[in-house]
C-alpha cells in the first residue's frame, strides 16, 4: 500500500457546488485545499475581464502547480484541487498529476440542474460582487456548451454526487 496522499479533483457545470464541496472535502479529510479562483485573483489581479482572460492566465498557472502538486501527494498528504474537471482535455491535467506514479484519486461529478447552478450562480453573485461579471445566465450558457461528462472510457475513481447543490 502506498503511502501517498489522494488528489480530489471535481466536475460539475458553473454553480454546481464544487468549490463548496471542495472545501468540505479538504477540511474533513486534512488535505491541502488549492483553489483555481484564489491563485488567479492573486497572481493576476485585475488582469482577468472575460473568459478569454481566464483561459490564458488558467493555462499559465497549471503547468506551474502540477510537480507542486504532485510532490505535495507523493509525501503523502492529500490535495484538493478546486479546479474545474469540466471537459475531457481539463479532466487530462489531473491525470497527468497522478498516473506516473500511481497516485491514489478521486474525481467528483456534481450532477446538477442547470436551474439550480443558475440560482447558485445568482445567490454568489449578491455574496461575491467581484464575481458578478462572470456568474451571468449568459456565461453559464456558454461554458456549458462546452460541458463533457466524464465518461467509463476515462477510468476515473468516479464518485457521482446528485441531487439539487452539494
Amino acid at each position: 500500500m502506498s503511502s501517498y496522499g489522494t488528489l480530489i479533483f471535481f466536475c460539475g457545470k458553473m454553480g454546481s457546488g464544487k468549490s463548496t464541496l471542495s472545501g468540505k472535502i479538504a477540511r474533513e479529510r486534512g488535505a491541502v485545499l488549492i483553489s483555481e479562483d484564489e491563485w488567479l485573483a492573486a497572481l493576476f489581479p485585475g488582469e482577468i475581464n472575460d473568459f478569454n482572460d481566464y483561459i490564458l492566465y488558467s493555462s499559465r498557472l497549471k503547468p506551474v502547480l502540477k510537480g507542486h502538486v504532485e510532490q505535495v501527494l507523493l509525501a503523502g498528504t492529500s490535495v484538493v484541487l478546486d479546479f474545474p474537471g469540466n471537459t475531457r482535455k481539463q479532466r487530462a491535467w489531473f491525470k497527468d498529476i497522478y498516473s506516473q506514479h500511481g497516485i491514489p484519486h478521486e474525481l467528483y461529478f456534481l450532477s446538477v440542474d442547470d436551474e439550480v447552478c443558475l440560482k447558485q450562480l445568482r445567490q454568489r453573485q449578491k455574496e461575491q460582487p467581484e464575481r458578478a461579471q462572470f456568474d451571468t445566465e449568459e456565461v453559464f450558457r456558454m461554458v456549458t456548451g462546452y460541458f463533457e461528462p466524464p465518461e467509463e472510457s476515462e477510468a476515473f475513481n468516479l464518485q457521482i454526487v446528485e441531487g439539487k447543490s452539494a
